[in-house]
């Protein structure tokens, strides 16, 4: 049997949901501090900067028309818009990093979600992040100190829509501790890359393993 038989792997795009305030941007950031082999999924957007955010790290940000332009050309692997602002994952980056074998984290809500179930399914895993109570998903909001009362109210009400989607998840967690949302995720991850199809050349090394000498 051949020593130098090696088994490669190709990525997936693990998919972080949830309504906003829920936790999913400070999950993934923690994730992609903890696991060097996640990279993040950069989308566009035509929403204005925050102060606190850099262009190319947080998001791509693009007008309109450049918007539209990738739309129209296939660029993007899903697109939406949430609250009169344009979201979309540019499709050559993820597509390039799967195939080198690394692993891919996005924060989407669950119309982006349902679009990549639609053309991207075998590469996707997708996780649902609930909040622990109504409540305490007031709570976070407001104390972000990021938008005003009328927009937290917005977000409040759109809430119980988006949590509605829950059952189109391949995982479900309920942020109320932080370290034990990001064990679960990681042994999601684990678990993941270590399914059979995704493991590329595994069934010839399991042919050579049983060839008798």
């Amino acid at each position: 049997m051949s020593d130098d038989l090696a088994i490669s792997r190709r990525g997936f795009m693990l998919v972080l949901s949830s309504p906003s305030g829920a936790g999913k941007t400070t999950l993934t950031r923690r994730l992609l501090d903890i696991d060097a082999s996640l990279e993040l999924s950069v989308s566009v957007t035509t929403r204005p900067r925050r102060p606190n955010e850099v262009d190319g790290r947080d998001y791509g940000f693009i007008d309109q028309a450049r918007f539209d332009r990738m739309v129209a050309d296939g660029e993007l692997l899903e697109h939406a818009t949430v609250f009169g602002n344009c979201y979309g994952t540019p499709r050559s980056l993820v597509e390039a990093t799967l195939t080198a074998g690394r692993d891919v984290v996005s924060d989407l809500d669950w119309q982006g979600t349902q679009q990549l179930a639609q053309t991207f399914r075998e590469n996707m895993v997708s996780v649902f992040i609930l909040p622990p109570s109504v409540d305490e998903l007031h709570r976070r909001l407001t104390q972000r100190n990021q938008d005003s009362a009328e927009v937290v109210a917005a977000r409040m009400a759109k809430a119980v829509d988006e949590m509605s989607h829950w059952a189109e998840y391949d995982y479900v967690v309920v942020n109320q501790d932080l370290d034990r949302s990001i064990a679960t995720l990681q042994s999601i991850v684990a678990a993941e890359r270590s399914r059979r199809v995704r493991q590329v050349g595994l069934f010839e090394f399991v042919r050579k393993l049983s060839q008798r000498e």
